[in-house]
């Protein structure tokens, strides 16, 4: 419910007659909350209990954003800077839910192969989305506005860049778009392979990769190729030669026919490497960086507060990590990227413990989705938008669920002889 709400509800979708602004989304993690609080008050709903990593880095996260929040508000903070702490407190919070909702909630392989198809499938219509968009200049969203909702910015979906259309399908930005896809294509490659190699129908989830790749090259951003890189460094080092040739075949299929249909894109999108030199998004990008140093400087640890450094009333960073370290300090930097950290280190840790090739291959899946959302937060502001941030915490979450079933699923040692003396009868 949570993976369909976040992707196929446009993101500046929020709810009517609130006092702040929340998505559907945000609303169903703040509900995974309460659900996780009340269900650990029991041990007869199945929710897991134990320590986990994943779960340990989720709560060292929640613990310093809470420390950054107490020192922010221990002074004096503007109106509007206090009530985007507040609002940004809330819908931390929902995503924190969602984690540990995936950690807790979701038992057993068959599962999490549920959650995981969904979040196939619904990139797939992301991607069909974004091809109306760019191909034919039609933009569904704006007849997806439910009842309850409304938009929280009247901006297109739809952007140009160097005489290209740039899309966003139901997403906050195109830059945005692009990085979701290059989270999920390693997921609709897994199930491909997956259904392939135990024969079973797989032209649906090679379609369903194909869609999502297209979306990622209707968005034309650098982001998603730098992320997708990263994630593919992961998979061709896990993958079997064999794998490692068939995906070749299919990107160079993929790409030719990207060639047909759209013949400018793909110049379009290595100009975009090759004059980064003269780049002016590029520049700009790089010209707050001292502004960035003076204001690190000023609260060094635990930052002036989340959400308190905003457009347009201080300068736009399109690195994660630079503002994360303006809002939260080197502490939240640290529990920022240690979230994405544990879900990797799980991920792989999984791999090692398991010996079913399709759990093998799930972990390092998920450790190459993980990969992209480490590199996209150094091109973009990556926790300014709901859809990547929601995913990216699902898919942590993800990582953690299958490290539990892995420690779960192996056979228990076998236990040590006993040491107690037999004794006999006049012992």
């Amino acid at each position: 419910m949570f993976v369909v709400i976040l992707m196929i509800v446009p993101a500046r979708l929020v709810f009517r007659g609130l006092s702040f602004a929340i998505t559907p989304a945000e609303a169903v993690g703040l509900f995974a909350i309460v659900w996780w609080l009340c269900a650990h008050f029991t041990d007869t709903l199945g929710v897991a209990k134990g320590r986990t990593f994943v779960r340990t880095a989720v709560f060292v996260y929640a613990a310093s954003l809470l420390a950054t929040y107490a020192y922010a508000t221990a002074g004096y903070l503007p109106a509007d800077e206090l009530d985007l702490a507040d609002h940004l407190a809330v819908t931390t919070t929902s995503m924190i839910g969602i984690v540990l909702l995936m950690v807790d909630g979701v038992r057993g392989r068959d599962r999490l192969d549920l959650v995981l198809k969904t979040v196939a499938v619904m990139g797939a219509i992301l991607g069909v989305i974004g091809a109306l968009q760019f191909l034919l200049a039609f933009d569904p969203t704006e007849y997806m506005v439910l009842p309850g909702l409304r938009y929280t910015k009247q901006e297109l979906f739809i952007l140009e860049r160097n005489g290209l259309s740039r899309v966003a399908a139901t997403t906050g930005h195109p830059i945005e778009f692009a990085v979701v896809c290059a989270m999920i294509l390693p997921l609709g490659l897994h199930f491909a392979f997956q259904a392939r190699e135990l024969g079973r129908p797989s032209a649906r989830w090679w379609i369903c990769s194909a869609l999502i790749g297209a979306g990622m090259v209707f968005s034309v951003s650098r982001s998603a190729f730098a992320g997708l890189a990263g994630a593919a460094a992961v998979l061709l080092v896990g993958w079997p030669r064999m794998r490692r040739l068939l995906a070749a075949g299919a990107m160079l299929l993929f790409l030719g026919a990207v060639k047909v249909v759209v013949p400018g894109v793909l110049g379009a999108i290595v100009e975009l490497f090759t004059n980064i030199s003269s780049d002016s998004s590029l520049r700009w990008r790089t010209m707050d960086y001292a502004a960035a140093a003076t204001e690190i400087s000023r609260h060094p640890w635990l930052g002036r507060g989340l959400g308190t450094w905003y457009a347009p009333k201080y300068l736009v960073f399109d690195n994660q990590y630079i503002l994360t370290a303006v809002e939260t300090g080197v502490i939240g930097v640290v529990a920022f990227a240690g979230l994405f950290v544990a879900g990797i280190w799980s991920a792989l840790r999984a791999r090692h413990l398991q010996t079913d090739p399709a759990a093998r291959d799930l972990g390092l899946t998920l450790a190459a989705c993980l990969v992209v959302p480490l590199i996209g937060s150094a091109t973009f502001d990556l926790r300014s938008y709901a859809v990547v941030t929601g995913l990216a915490f699902l898919l942590v979450g993800a990582a953690g669920v299958l490290l539990r079933e892995s420690a779960l699923s192996r056979p228990a040692a076998a236990a040590p002889p006993s040491t107690t003396r037999r004794r006999g009868l006049g012992g």
